[in-house]
């Protein structure tokens, strides 16, 4: 860093340094973050990847919910149990069903 002598500068130049200075302060975040992504990006490379590559599957790995209930009348269709329940299974708890009369037994 070096050393100015403030005294020296006009008030013209001071402000103009603070002006810098509020910047340098705002946009630090930033210039870490930029810095740290380019950082990244050299380690992945030397490691025959791209930072798009490993970043991109760790938002893709998800692994499949397997199926909790079965319609009682086609096998085939099929609920995981989350989400909306499917008009299948509304209409057979409104008939007085139960769920785990549709549940799938390994």
């Amino acid at each position: 860093m070096t050393n100015t002598n403030l005294e020296e500068l006009s008030l013209r130049e001071l402000k103009q340094l603070k002006k810098n200075v509020e910047h340098a302060i705002d946009t630090y975040k930033e210039r870490q973050k930029r810095q740290a992504i380019v950082e990244l990006d050299e380690i992945a490379r030397e490691r025959g990847f791209t930072l798009a590559e490993l970043t991109a599957d760790a938002k893709k790995i998800r692994k499949p919910v397997p199926p909790k209930y079965a319609h009682p009348e086609d096998p085939n269709t099929t609920w995981t149990g989350r989400g909306r329940q499917p008009k299948w299974i509304k209409a057979h708890l409104e008939k007085g069903g139960n769920l785990e009369d549709l549940r799938i037994r390994d």
